[in-house]
This record gives structure tokens, sequence and C-alpha cells, in this order.
């Protein structure tokens, strides 16, 4: 079998996580693709080697400089995210598909990368006003940290057209409903691209 990416994007707080998870719970052919990142935790929700690998700021840079990403990005100062290539190969040996949950400039990346062997979906809130409301909602983040992250949801909502898909999340399991027809008519069907 040749592996596949899935890749999910979203303006932070559109639900793509909760999709993604979904999805892997649903699809046994899928693996989460843990990204590294260099922020804190939130709360005790969150775990490392689950969630995400939590880093630090020089021990991202040091994998940058042996280019050990398949994308990365200082999404916000000082914050780094991104994909092993290390993570990938291993779902893929594991005959799996990989699923990721990433911000959307490393969802165009990935798709760059992979090209037809990657499927990339974006995760549209309903509207801004719902998305600061679920921002709140989540009680995770400063009233400065919802506002950036608002000002960057603006801007990441204009290359929604850059991917495959889009998914507007109104009604969660809609949403989950219309992304699991989406990946599984991917994973159903044949790749012809080369190998990366």
């Amino acid at each position: 079998m040749q592996g596949k990416i899935i890749v999910f994007t979203a303006p932070s707080g559109a639900g793509k996580t909760t999709i993604v998870h979904r999805l892997v719970a649903r699809i046994p052919e899928l693996s989460f693709s843990i990204s590294a990142c260099t922020r804190d935790k939130r709360g005790r929700a969150e775990v490392n080697g689950k969630d995400y690998y939590f880093i630090s700021v020089s021990e991202f840079q040091d994998k940058i400089r042996h280019d050990e990403f398949v994308e990365w990005e200082e999404v916000y100062e000082g914050a780094f995210y991104g994909t092993l290539k290390s993570e990938i190969e291993r779902i893929w040996t594991n005959g799996q598909h990989a699923i990721l949950d990433v911000d959307v400039k490393g969802g165009l990346s990935i798709k760059q990368f992979y090209k037809d062997r990657a499927l990339a979906i974006f995760v549209k809130p309903p509207s801004i006003e719902v998305l600061a409301a679920r921002l709140d909602a989540r009680a995770t983040d400063s009233k400065s940290s919802i506002s950036s992250r608002l000002y960057k949801a603006t801007f990441e909502l204009a290359f929604e057209d850059k991917f495959d898909a889009v998914v507007v999340n109104d009604n969660l399991e809609t949403a989950v409903d219309e992304a699991e027809a989406l990946v599984r008519a991917f994973l159903a069907a044949d790749v012809t691209a080369e190998a990366v």
C-alpha cells in the first residue's frame, strides 16, 4: 500500500482538531500525525507525544537546520509548529495513512510537497462572530491571544480556494460526515503521482 496524507487546516477554533479525532475513530486506516510545537500545553487536556511533541524553541530550530520537517511555520511570534518527516514515515511504515491537523500555510506546503498523495481540506467556521464565540468559550486563551487569532483567521479565510475541498463547520456532526465522505473517496482512489 502506498501511504497517503489527509490534511485538515482551518483558522484556530474552527473545529479541525475535533473533526480529525472523530475521523481517526471512524476510519481504522488513518493514523494521527503528531505535530511538533514550541508552545506550552493547554491545561491538563493535552499530552506530550499524543496531541503534540512539545519541544523547546532551540530544539525546534535544530531540527529545522537538519531538514527534519516536511513543513514548519512560526505561527505566532516565538511559537513554532511543524510536521516531522519521521512522523509521516512512521505512519506509512505501519501500513496506515497519515491524517494531519495543521495551520493554513502548513497545509498548503504539505499539499505542494506530496501533490496527488495528499488531500487538503479547509474547515471553515460559519462566520468570524461564531469563531470568536468558540475561542472565548474554549477558555484556554487570553483576550489578546483571541484577538490575534481572529485577526489571523480573517487572513487565512482568503486561502480556502487553494484547498481540494472546503467543509463548513456549522453543525459538527454534519461536518464530520461530510469530511468522512471526502476522505473515504480519496483513500479509495488510485494515486498516479510518483512516490515522494
